[in-house]
């Protein structure tokens, strides 16, 4: 089930929260809970993906792009994702998801995210975003000039970079 409950603690938190510019890092913590837990009493991978969507929500209210999403009707999309988990989430641990835009091309947004407990990084996320008119993704120059922040450029680095690269051979549909 979608935590619900998260997602309006995160959207009331982040409209009290101070404003972030496109080039910060956005910040937002939580307890994890029992019903995150999978069988073998961690934080669930599903669920991790999950929670990484309502950090994007904190970082999209945080820098005023909800406000241009509301007001033009636009939608978000995921449309790829490579996830690397390295350290398990236990039951009331605190967790921090950090959230940053780190690269933009003539048609996605890319944005990395990872969460941390206690210091150290437990999994991280590369995604390429979209954002959606009448179902169809358009250019984020056109969501950045509405947003205010017409000179911004993100460049990706090497790795995102590579990752970009990569994924233009990646065959579709799937052979398997």
């Amino acid at each position: 089930m979608y935590p619900l409950f998260r997602l309006l603690t995160c959207t009331l938190g982040a409209m009290r929260a101070n404003p972030l510019h496109a080039d910060a890092t956005g910040s937002m913590s939580f307890r994890c809970r029992p019903w995150d837990l999978d069988l073998f009493m961690e934080m669930n991978n599903g669920r991790i993906l999950t929670l990484y969507d309502l950090g994007r929500f904190d970082f999209s209210i945080r820098t005023g792009l909800m406000k241009a999403l509301k007001k033009n009707r636009w939608g978000l999309v995921v449309a790829g994702s490579t996830v690397r988990y390295r350290r398990r989430i236990r039951l009331w641990d605190k967790v921090t998801i950090k959230t940053r835009v780190v690269g933009m091309d003539e048609r996605w947004l890319y944005v990395k995210q990872s969460m941390w407990v206690k210091g150290e990084a437990c999994s991280s996320v590369l995604l390429r975003t979209g954002i959606t008119e009448r179902g169809r993704v358009i250019e984020p120059r056109r969501v950045i000039d509405a947003v205010g922040l017409e000179d911004w450029q993100p460049t990706p680095s090497d790795w995102p970079k590579a990752w970009i690269d990569s994924e233009a051979l990646r065959p579709w549909p799937p052979q398997v």
